[in-house]
Parts: structure tokens; sequence; C-alpha cells
């Protein structure tokens, strides 16, 4: 029997969920089942702003003990989301949004909505940033308020702009996108997801960039540059491509920079293309619309060692655990100039 509604505490606001009964995301396929594989890949195929409800023993919607059996409901998902706001909020401030809407839940019609419908609350920031053609009105989630309602519009997965409202046009981030080629669970196509963010975590090294590594909740890695903001998207969009280039040409049997699939022969693909203008990536704690809840977290360099670690390793259940060890430790707040970068960059390229 699925309740009406209830009402959440949200900093200042109350949130009220409709149909928190309502299961959004199925739960893990056991083990030989016949799914597309879970949050923990063990199944064949492919596959200080925020209140508890009153009443409400968990600190997130699922804890390890149930095991998620029920699957994730809209009430698990809103209760997940305002435990790790803390940690997930300073990924979101002032970031134009591009929304993951499950109404049906998975298995079921999804879209990926920009435009800020006119029904949204007043208090939920927008930015209308230039597109080809007009104008596009982003939703901001500059509080935990936002969060929740959005959470209870279905809105699985939150994937974010590289840049901030006011600066659309000069990203403060830049990302590579590992993206493993085989087919299977993601315990088993990580080996070479790992290997790919060692090599390329060593490059940027070399060239003087710090980086950061987040699971994306799916099958591969994000590496994570921080920038002061100051160069334009197309200048670092070039810049990254170049990165990719130089690896792939060190590794041409494992790597690939081919865009088109059919190109790859099963070498894993450094996608740069998140850094375009307007493209988006998966913001840190979201979570992905997949059997299990998986959830992008971010990830200590050290983690890589770990056997157990995969891209779909932390779930609804324990991602605020993995958030608590704050495995970025501060990292991102070091933004860098590309300037010195790119000339290592193009000595090392023998140019």
């Amino acid at each position: 029997m699925t309740s009406t509604a209830r009402k959440v505490r949200a900093g200042r606001r109350t949130v009220e969920v409709h149909r928190p009964d309502k299961v959004l995301l199925p739960p893990e396929e056991p083990e030989g089942g016949d799914g597309a594989g879970g949050a923990h890949g063990r199944t064949k195929g492919d596959g200080k702003e925020h209140d508890r409800t009153e009443g409400h023993g968990k600190e997130h919607g699922r804890t390890k003990d149930d095991g998620g059996g029920h699957g994730c409901t809209k009430g698990d998902l809103v209760d997940y989301y305002r435990s790790v706001a803390p940690f997930m909020l300073p990924h979101l401030r002032g970031r134009p949004l591009m929304l993951e809407r499950h109404p049906d839940g998975v298995p079921g019609p999804m879209f990926m909505q920009k435009d800020t419908p006119d029904h949204y609350p007043d208090w939920i920031t927008r930015a209308e940033v230039a597109k080809e053609g007009g104008t596009v009105t982003h939703t901001v989630c500059d509080d935990s308020a936002t969060l929740l309602y959005l959470a209870d519009q279905a809105c699985v997965t939150l994937h974010r702009w590289l840049s901030r409202v006011g600066r659309v046009d000069r990203p403060d981030r830049m990302v590579f996108d590992l993206d493993p080629a085989k087919d299977g669970a993601p315990q088993d196509v990580f080996d070479a997801v790992r290997d790919a963010a060692r090599l390329l975590g060593e490059l940027l090294d070399q060239v003087g960039l710090p980086s950061a590594l987040m699971t994306t909740g799916s099958r591969g890695l994000h590496v994570i540059v921080p920038l002061n903001g100051r160069h334009h998207v197309d200048d670092v969009r070039d810049f990254a491509k170049e990165v990719a280039e130089l690896l792939a040409e060190s590794r041409p049997d494992e790597l690939t920079t081919a865009v088109r699939k059919k190109d790859r022969g099963g070498r894993l693909y450094l996608d740069v293309q998140r850094n375009a203008y307007a493209q988006t990536a998966v913001a840190p704690f979201s979570v992905r619309a997949r059997p299990g809840a998986p959830v992008a977290v971010p990830l200590a360099w050290a983690q890589l060692d770990d056997p157990g670690t995969h891209a779909a390793r932390w779930t609804v259940a324990d991602a605020l655990e993995q958030a608590r060890t704050d495995p970025w430790a501060g990292l991102l707040r070091s933004p860098r100039a590309l300037g010195p970068a790119r000339r290592k960059l193009r000595a090392l390229r023998g140019g």
C-alpha cells in the first residue's frame, strides 16, 4: 500500500514527498540471476543544513542489514539525499543542472530535463544560459530543500555543468571519463579502468595538475582536475583532448580516443566530450538509475589498490560512510591554470 505523502524538514523549509513508497529503483539481482547486473556487480549480464524526519530512525534510506530487498523507494531516495546533502551541495551550488527523471521508476520512461518547469517553487534558483538559437533556464541546486524537492520529482541522478552561473563558458573542472570497452558486471571490467586511471593520474602529475577520482556508479571512473575558471571552454576541451591523445598513443593496444564505438576495437575509451560547452557530468554522490541504487562517489587514489573497488561498489546504503572519509581531502581547493601544464604537455609530445 502506498501512502499519499509525508513531510520532510530541510533547513528552514518543509518539503512534501508524494508517494514515498513508490519503488523507483529495483533491488539488486541475486547472484546468478538474469538481470543486467546490480550495484555491486555480483550478477551476470552487462550490466549545516539538513534535518531528520521526526520519528525516522535511519541516517539514510537503506541500511546494509535489509539489503535493499524492496528496492529503493522515493522515500529512500529522499532520505539518502537528505543525509548526504552536506557533502553533495558544495559540488552543486551555482552550477546549472540537467536532471535525469524517472517518474514511473526503473524500468520505465526516462527523460532528461534542462528547462525548469513553471510550477517549481519560486525559492528554487534558476539560471538562464545561452544555447544555439535561444536560452535555457536550468535548475540550480543551492540548498538541501531544492535537493529533496528534486528527489520528490523522481530526479534520480543530477548531472552538473563543469562551470558556474555567471561564467558558464569558463569551466572550473576538467573531466576525463574512463569508459571500459568490454560488456560485463562492473567488477569484471574494472581492471582496465583501474590501469587507465593510474596512467592518466601519472601523466597529469607530470604536467603539474592535481587530479581526483570518482566512481560513476556505472562501469567507469571520472578523473577530475580543478581549474581556476579563467580558461575558455574550448581551450579546456582542446587541452583535455591533447592529454587523452598522448596517453592513447603511449598504449595504442589498450586505450583509444575514438568517438565511434565501432572504431574502438575493444579498447578503453578516454572520453573528453564532457568538457564541451553545455555538456554535463554526473554530480558527486548522485544515485544512478540502476538496480541496487549505486552511487557515484569520490574516491581516494589509494582506494584503487583495494581489489573490492569498482565503479558501482557504493550504494545508497554506504555512500554516506565513504563521504565521511573525505576521500578528496581538499584536493579540489587547489585549482590550477592550464598555461604551465600546456607547455609541459607539449614538451612531452616533443613539439
